[in-house]
């Protein structure tokens, strides 16, 4: 069942008027001006190849602040709904939080939130995964936070709060499964294939039963023979891409496409270098993970597929979510794949802070 915790921002000044965020151009001739992203030589591990993507041009994002960065400074708050708001327990047997009201607390904070679909919060009753990119203003009340559970096995804590500081993003299947299907079921199911894979992949940790005596997916992810295993995979394409990120910095490079047994199956664009930065020790992981539980042949894949699969964003179908003045979610259905695309629609901005597209 679909669980719903709510989130508050703290904070102590009163937001002022956000600071204009103007494009950077990317130096004359490094794009042509038709093409919103070039797709670089990649970068490749055993079956694991990440492609570089730069912009031909980005976005001042140093007003928009991260769940890691919110929650390590203490401006952000996420707690079960109970918290805050009492639950009514009617027959049909579900939790439905009343809406804050008289008892629920007005917070502030400094900057805008960014959440991505993927982001994992551990604590509450049990983990849970954020299913939808989106912004949450500054100075907000409590607010719904969408998310499914990765914790199939649990419904107690001995706190009501979560934390995300050091806790990883969930792989591609996991993220697709709740961006994509929006079903419970099918990301409890993805998380123990993934589970069993991770099992077979790194015996010592199934041995000690790690893994098939926990249903944390976040604990699996943070056993120290798992973390030793993927770190085999993600440090040198981390150490790599952060160093290739300060020599492209005036090449604005801002994301990546991600292939697995020479399959293209993700693309994670930011608009801005920073803001990758920011995701990017995340981000590299959860690829990483998604390679060790789906090992196959290493198969190589090229630059020109990797392009024409971030190019192709043409859909049969587009479904868009909007808060006024505040953010545009955009999803889009093609064939054989899925994009999401974030855009902020706060006061002098109107552009695309994340794009995600993946494989179907």
């Amino acid at each position: 069942m679909r669980r719903k915790v709510w989130l508050s921002i703290l904070g102590l000044a009163v937001i002022g008027v956000l600071a204009a965020l103007l494009p950077s151009v990317a130096p004359a001739g490094e794009i042509p001006t038709t093409v919103r992203y070039k797709v670089l030589a990649p970068m490749r591990h055993g079956n694991l190849s990440v492609f570089p993507v730069v912009a031909a041009a980005t976005h001042d994002t140093q007003d928009f602040l991260t769940l890691d960065e919110g929650l390590r400074s203490g401006e952000v708050v996420v707690s079960e709904s109970g918290a805050i708001a009492p639950l009514i327990r009617p027959r049909d047997g579900h939790s439905h939080p009343l809406p804050p009201g008289g008892g629920a607390q007005v917070n502030h904070s400094k900057r805008p939130l960014i959440l991505l679909a993927g982001e994992i919060v551990t604590g509450g009753r049990q983990d849970r995964v954020i299913s939808k990119d989106r912004l949450v203003p500054a100075e907000s009340d409590p607010i719904e936070l969408g998310v499914f559970c990765v914790e199939p096995g649990r419904w107690t804590g001995p706190k009501m709060s979560f934390d995300a500081i050091g806790s990883p993003m969930a792989a591609p299947g996991v993220r697709a499964r709740a961006m994509a299907d929006k079903d419970q079921q099918k990301v409890w199911s993805e998380v123990r294939n993934s589970q069993l894979a991770m099992a077979a992949a790194v015996p010592a940790a199934s041995a000690g039963g790690v893994i098939n005596g926990t249903t944390s997916y976040a604990k699996v992810l943070q056993n120290e023979e798992v973390k030793e295993k993927v770190d085999s995979v993600a440090a040198p394409i981390q150490h790599d891409y952060q160093s290739l990120i300060k020599e492209l910095r005036d090449r604005n490079a801002v994301g990546v496409v991600v292939a697995v047994n020479g399959e293209l199956i993700w693309a994670d664009v930011f608009a801005s270098t920073a803001l990758l930065e920011k995701y990017w020790p995340k981000l590299v992981r959860s690829y990483a993970a998604e390679a060790i539980v789906n090992r196959n042949k290493d198969i190589e894949v090229d630059s020109k597929s990797a392009q024409q699969f971030l190019n192709d964003l043409e859909g049969r179908r587009e479904t868009v979510e909007t808060e006024p003045g505040l953010y545009r979610h955009t999803e889009i259905t093609g064939d054989g794949f899925k994009a999401f695309e974030l855009t902020s629609l706060l006061p002098k901005t109107g552009f695309e802070l994340h794009l995600a597209k993946m494989a179907e």
